[in-house]
């Protein structure tokens, strides 16, 4: 049995909710591959695609594990319709695929990558440390498959509506991540203790301050060399966000 360390309920709430989102994760990239799958795509995509559907449940037993040694338990199940995703049977398969490479993969695990650099930074509880040694050595290859495959749909037959999707649907998916990683009033919880940060937490206003160097580091020269212009996406996005708010 895992060895059970003082833990707080920030901790146990946290690694419950790391648990579900990497199933998910396993989940939603499966059904991406079905669609590369069906679209034809490269064979070294549809195989770096299942690939990471196991990292996925690996990060997911691991992130279980940890929620154990740290005295919880997953209290509910998660939602199946959550585990999946969802497309307009009206639109060609290749921009259903294109839209969850871009949130999903250019944008999300772009941005895991220095969130979980820095939750490891000050984790120190073995357990959780192995689980984020494990997941941030995958997420490198988990960002470097989003952007091949961003690559790929652009230089495919249906090239000219991938990129005019991208285009027009960048800053709501910038305001999504925004609202996810940076959520209005985050910045007065820039702290937490040492005990919540040896488990591998970080106040909310870090990751404020990552996402927003990521947009800089990241997300610009990567689109800009692809033809888009992120910073104005960005900017676009997070100004619907604050009216919203």
């Amino acid at each position: 049995m895992a060895k059970r360390e003082r833990a707080s309920d920030e901790v146990r709430t946290e690694w419950a909710r790391r648990v579900e989102a990497e199933y998910r994760s396993a989940s939603i990239t499966h059904h991406l591959t079905l669609w590369l799958i069906q679209i034809g795509a490269s064979p070294d995509l549809i195989d770096d695609g299942l690939r990471i559907v196991k990292d996925e449940l690996m990060h997911a037993s691991m992130s279980h594990r940890t929620l154990v040694a740290a005295g919880g338990q997953m209290t509910a199940p998660i939602a199946r319709e959550t585990l999946g995703l969802k497309r307009d049977e009206r639109e060609p398969l290749e921009l259903s695929a294109a839209r969850c490479c871009v949130e999903v993969f250019c944008l999300g695990e772009t941005v895991a990558v220095p969130l979980f650099k820095v939750l490891r930074e000050g984790c120190t509880v073995p357990a959780a440390r192995r689980t984020l040694d494990r997941v941030l050595r995958d997420e490198v290859r988990h960002r470097d498959f989003g952007w091949a495959l961003l690559d790929h749909l652009l230089e495919s037959p249906a090239a000219a509506e991938v990129r005019a999707l991208v285009a027009r649907e960048l800053p709501k998916m910038f305001a999504r991540v925004h609202q996810s990683y940076a959520p209005t009033g985050g910045e007065k919880h820039a702290a937490i203790s040492e005990e919540d940060r040896s488990w591998g937490l970080m106040p909310i206003a870090r990751y404020r301050e990552i996402l927003e160097r990521t947009v800089k580091r990241d997300y610009a020269p990567r689109f800009r060399a692809r033809g888009f212009d992120a910073e104005a996406a960005w900017q676009a996005g997070i100004s619907t966000t604050q009216i919203i708010s």
